[in-house]
């Protein structure tokens, strides 16, 4: 089964990002696929480079990040959500006229219209948070 997975949660303010992580190793494990993860409101933050959690608190984006480039899963930040909480690329950084960019390497920004599509090409989207 081909899964898509919507996360509404920021990684440290709810348990969002952290019961998607699990479940996303567990369909994995259970031999499916995944084929994006949407970021969206809060949980936008689990893109971000300059997450830095105490030593002994799981890094849940890192932990993302892992899962994503060991499985090839797209993970996508919705920019409108993004731009508003100060998440940037090195393009929308410029556009902004600020001074640096803080996205993870892997992560891309863009629209609504990848949630939908994930919706329309996976067989379930399964969404955590809100």
């Amino acid at each position: 089964m081909n899964y898509s997975i919507a996360i509404y949660g920021g990684p440290y303010s709810n348990q969002a990002a952290h019961s998607a992580l699990h479940f996303a190793q567990a369909a994995l494990t259970r031999g499916h696929c995944i084929s994006r993860v949407f970021f969206y409101h809060d949980g936008i933050y689990n893109g971000s480079a300059l997450v830095s959690p105490p030593q002994d608190e799981a890094n849940v984006p890192a932990q993302w990040h892992t899962l994503a480039k060991e499985n090839d899963i797209e993970l996508v930040v919705c920019i409108a959500a993004a731009v508003r909480r100060g998440l940037l690329d090195e393009k929308e950084a410029k556009r902004y006229s600020r001074a640096s960019h803080n996205i993870a390497e892997g992560v891309s920004l863009s629209g609504l219209g990848q949630l939908i599509d994930a919706g329309l090409t996976s067989h379930k989207l399964i969404t955590f948070g809100l």
